[in-house]
This record gives C-alpha cells, sequence and structure tokens, in this order.
C-alpha cells in the first residue's frame, strides 16, 4: 500500500465528518467522492491504480472539504488492514464507508473457469468482507456509530442471462450485508446496499459504447434509458447522511425500475 501526500484534518473538530471510499477512481466511486466533498466530508479515496486515481480525482481537490488519495487492493486482506490502521491514526474516526471496488463477467456458467469465477468473488464478495471487518471494528468504537454502504447489482435478486458469477457475488453481498445489519445495529452502525442497472462508466464502457447493445439495455430499464453515476451517488451520500440514522438493512435498487417492473 502507498499513500499519496494530502491536507492534514483537523481531528478536533467534532463536526466534520470521516469517509472511505473504495473503487474512488471509478465513474460511480468518484461522483461518490464529489458528492461527499461538495457537502464538506473528509474523504479518503482509494483505488488499486495510483495514476488513474490521481488523475480522476485532481478536478474535486478545490472542492470543498478535504481530500486524502490513497492506493489499496482491497482484496489483499492484510494490506486492508493496514491501511485502517494507518487512516485511524491519521483521522481518529471512521463516519462512513462505501466500497465501489467491483467488475463485471458476462458469461454463461458453462464458459466460466474456474479463474475467472474466484477473481469475480474475489474482487466483489471477498473485497467487502474484508472491508467490513475494520469498517465495524472502527465504528464499534464510536458512542454514535457510523454509516456502510455496499454496491451491489440487480442480477443479485432478478434473473438475468450470463449472470451467474456477478449474481452469486453481488447476491452474497447483500446477505452479508443485512447480517451485518442486525449484528451491529447495537452499536448504531448501519449497513445498506445500493443495486444498480446498466450505469455509464470506465467499467461497463464496452456495453455502452455499442449502439446496438447500448440501445437493448436501455430498452429493458422501464425508464427507457441507463444510469449515470451521478444517480448512484447521490443515493450512496443520502445512506452516509447522519440524517438517514433510522435506516439500515436495506438493498434499493437504483436501476431506472430493472429489477422489479416490467418495460413495455
Amino acid at each position: 500500500m502507498e499513500r499519496l501526500p494530502s491536507p492534514m484534518p483537523n481531528n478536533n473538530d467534532p463536526h466534520r465528518q470521516v469517509a472511505l471510499v473504495i473503487g474512488a477512481s471509478g465513474g460511480i466511486g468518484s461522483a461518490v467522492v464529489a458528492s461527499l466533498l461538495s457537502k464538506g466530508w473528509d474523504v479518503i479515496a482509494a483505488a488499486r491504480h495510483e495514476d488513474k486515481l490521481e488523475s480522476t480525482l485532481a478536478p474535486f481537490k478545490s472542492e470543498t472539504g478535504r481530500l486524502k488519495i490513497a492506493t489499496l487492493d482491497a482484496s489483499d486482506s492484510s494490506a486492508v488492514i493496514s491501511f485502517f490502521d494507518s487512516i485511524l491514526k491519521e483521522f481518529g474516526r471512521l463516519d462512513g464507508m462505501v466500497n465501489c471496488a467491483g467488475s463485471i463477467l458476462l458469461k454463461p456458467a458453462h464458459l466460466i473457469s474456474d479463474e475467472e469465477f474466484e477473481e469475480t468473488l474475489s474482487l466483489n464478495l471477498k473485497t467487502a468482507f474484508y472491508l467490513l471487518r475494520p469498517s465495524v471494528r472502527a465504528m464499534m468504537k464510536q458512542p454514535e456509530g457510523g454509516s456502510i454502504v455496499f454496491c451491489s447489482s440487480v442480477a443479485a435478486q432478478r434473473g438475468l442471462m450470463n449472470h451467474e458469477a456477478i449474481a452469486a457475488a453481488k447476491a452474497g453481498i447483500e446477505g452479508m450485508a443485512l447480517a451485518a445489519a442486525s449484528t451491529y445495529a447495537p452499536y448504531h452502525i448501519r449497513v445498506n446496499c445500493v443495486a444498480p442497472g446498466l450505469v455509464r462508466t470506465g467499467l461497463t464502457q464496452k456495453f455502452t459504447e455499442n449502439e446496438a447493445v447500448l440501445k437493448k439495455s436501455a430498452a429493458m430499464h422501464p425508464l427507457g434509458r441507463i444510469g449515470e453515476p451521478t444517480e448512484l451517488a447521490s443515493a450512496i451520500t443520502w445512506f452516509l447522511d447522519p440524517l438517514q440514522s433510522w435506516i439500515t438493512g436495506q438493498v434499493l435498487g437504483v436501476d431506472g425500475g430493472l429489477g422489479k417492473l416490467q418495460a413495455r
């Protein structure tokens, strides 16, 4: 793990909120970072690739709030533990954690190799679990608890062709989040998920840049279009807001209606 220089926070200000955003170089993660900064949060933005992270977040450094950029492979359990030790030493608290790390594998089960399935679980489900453990350990020490948000997928609850591997991983995230919401509710730690449909990001670029695929995908969503990163970021930021202190154990579909409704 490498950390890049950034302004030091004011640990004595009880009104500042500190959030960690994993997968911050992606479309949704970077939108979450921008949203939180605009609301005055201190944000630790982390991802695996330093160059991409630095270039993606460069425009947000002047936003209200303070930004720390760090590199982390969240699929490495020991690296995650060390990372949390370092940020808690520096910031003194953790009020919110958002995991936007993940992958997409669209193949029928009979064509998926063991290696591909293991990678899908590692980048999605294992990453979520490795981040959950130190997040709750940190928040349990705070009387006010904190808020944790995971990114699932509409495919976790609706059967979509060729989604077997990613559906298994994302359904695991939802089950884990619900169990954790129950376990840590006495500590005022809230755990929720957002479940998007197709969103226009770098990860989905191979789908969204193909006009035929994009048109078909948009038609699957009852609202007639795919999603934008800012729409997911708005929902995630809403979950993190302390004003939502009575909301936990929820899976919010931010999916243009795909998860529950039939398109015309």
